[in-house]
């Protein structure tokens, strides 16, 4: 039987959601050994990450707009082009400042990608073919979060760091090949122009924060550059909420945070951003840096949760279908955060099974959470403006996650050397960075091998993860809270019949509405 091209079309939008999103995860699993191999500092490894997150982030609105002017398909292929040879760059990194800038690079193709995929979706699907298309995308962001460490631990120790950048050519070579003959480019006929103005303000808004809460720790929380950045932050945001008021297409559209359930879904989204997302770096480094781990054997222990959140998706589709809108969401987020709690309380001879129970229940969460998000975040808007509410809801995602690795990663070192200098009774310069950036083992440089020293090194390492992991917990329970409140049935512009009445037929979802019909028909395709 032959297929549709649509579902040709979601493959390579598949693809390409697989290959940004693979390359957080895949990347985390290979920071102990760029850090040696490059001699990276822990705020360099935390730039490895937030580089590629900062212009994921800045970008994906601008992307949305863009997309809206020269078309859908345009803007997904030129960004599969750029993060390709991005990936390429990386991999042929020579130094770590070399490294960060080809990972921002990587960042502007990925924001392309992710402002269009969930639109790309809306525009070639609707019915029950949409949600069955947002179950299998769903499954992807799951699948890419399942496979990254393990791939990444395996790249990483057979070949090298590299490997696991260049394995993005070939995929990104297929999405080409499969979405070019086969997509609609479908454009907005009367977008104008970009919002340069809001580029500008909310890009420098974003880099001023994360910046800012990466240095804090180094420079002190109450230096002049730090309360500059932080103060900076907050004056260009406010200027970035002024310009888009006053615009008549503005890239970020206020007025849909009138609307009571896209705030708890915003909320929400940012939340499994900062708190869970944000931590796995920090799991990453515990089970290599500190557990002694290599690449893939700490990938292989993080299969549990990689792997629900691939699986749950795929089994509960159906059953949550009937709920109504907050409740997998809510539910959701609310087992992420009871996970990240469970996994706290680790001790200096912990292993890595005291983490076990906590990425159980994260990885049912977060397998919940994931296509609930989209669900809510298209449903709640009018389907002619599901391009914006699809760049805005992978906007808090994303700028979730930067926001978190950043702040996480202060408290992390900050509780680590507050721990240090309690146990020894004295600070000893440069011992906190070390054994935050190459793990327990660098403390042996400190104390020519002394066990005392490596096992109080050890003790700060894991009450500093305790720390950050109770942290997380409670940034995903208010997400959970937000969602489960805020969000309802009756702003939605469709909702599957089944969640409107669980009694009701088992149809999963009405036809297109006309006021879709009515924007696909006016659509300029090419």
């Amino acid at each position: 039987m032959r297929l549709d091209r649509r579902w040709w079309a979601l493959i390579a939008i598949c693809c390409g959601t697989f290959m940004l999103l693979v390359d957080l995860t895949i990347v985390q699993v290979a920071l102990p050994r760029i850090q040696r191999d490059l001699g990276a500092s822990f705020t360099s490894l935390q730039w490895v990450i937030d580089a590629y997150a900062l212009t994921l982030s800045a970008l994906i609105l601008t992307s949305g707009t863009l997309a809206d002017r020269i078309g859908r398909k345009r803007v997904f292929l030129g960004g599969v082009a750029i993060f390709s040879l991005a990936s390429l760059a990386c991999g042929l990194s020579d130094s770590a400042t070399a490294l960060i800038a080809a990972r921002a690079v990587q960042g502007i193709g990925g924001a392309a990608m992710f402002a269009t995929s969930l639109a790309l979706i809306a525009q070639e699907f609707q019915g029950p073919e949409r949600g069955s298309a947002i179950a299998a995308w769903g499954a992807t962001v799951g699948g890419a979060v399942a496979v990254g460490p393990l791939v990444g631990g395996i790249l990483t120790d057979a070949l090298g760091w590299q490997w696991i950048f260049f394995v993005n050519l070939p995929i990104g070579a297929a999405t080409l090949a499969i979405a070019g003959p086969r997509m609609h480019n479908v454009r907005d006929p009367d977008a104008k122009r970009l919002d340069w103005a809001g580029l500008v303000t909310f890009s420098g808004a974003l880099f001023m924060l994360i910046f800012a809460l990466l240095r804090g720790s180094d420079e002190g929380w109450g230096s002049t550059l730090i309360v500059s950045l932080l103060c900076g932050a907050v004056a260009l945001l406010g200027v970035f909420i002024l310009v888009e008021a006053r615009q008549r297409r503005p890239m970020l559209d206020l007025s849909l945070f009138s609307n009571r359930s896209f705030c708890g879904v915003s909320v929400a989204t940012f939340a499994i951003g900062a708190g869970m997302f944000a931590m796995f770096p920090y799991l990453t480094l515990y089970l290599q840096d500190a557990l002694g781990y290599s690449p893939l054997q700490g990938g292989l222990r993080l299969l549990p949760t990689s792997m629900l959140t691939f699986v749950v998706p795929l089994v509960s589709r159906r059953a949550t279908g009937r709920l109504a809108p907050g409740v997998p969401l809510g539910a959701g987020l609310g087992l992420t955060a009871l996970g990240l709690a469970s996994m706290s309380g680790l001790g200096v001879h912990s292993t890595w099974l005291a983490l076990l129970p906590g990425m159980i229940l994260s990885g049912i969460g977060i397998g919940l959470a994931n296509p609930a998000i989209a669900n809510v975040a298209l449903g709640v808007v009018a389907p002619e403006r599901s391009g914006m509410a699809s760049g805005i809801s992978n906007t808090f995602r994303v700028g979730g996650l930067a926001i978190g690795v950043a702040a996480l990663g202060a408290v992390f070192q900050s509780r680590l050397g507050t721990s240090l200098q309690t146990s020894l009774g004295h600070p000893v310069p440069g011992l906190a960075k070390a054994v935050a950036s190459a793990g327990t083992h660098a403390a042996s440089t400190y104390a020519h091998g002394s066990p005392d020293l490596i096992e109080v090194a050890l003790r700060a390492f894991t009450s500093g993860l305790n720390t950050i992991l109770l942290l997380g917990a409670g940034v995903v329970l208010a997400g959970a809270a937000a969602g489960a409140m805020l969000v309802r049935a009756k702003d939605f512009h469709r909702w599957p019949a089944a969640a409107k009445a669980a009694s009701e037929s088992a149809a999963e979802h009405p036809p297109a509405s006309d006021a879709e019909a009515e924007t696909e028909a006016g659509a300029a395709v090419s």
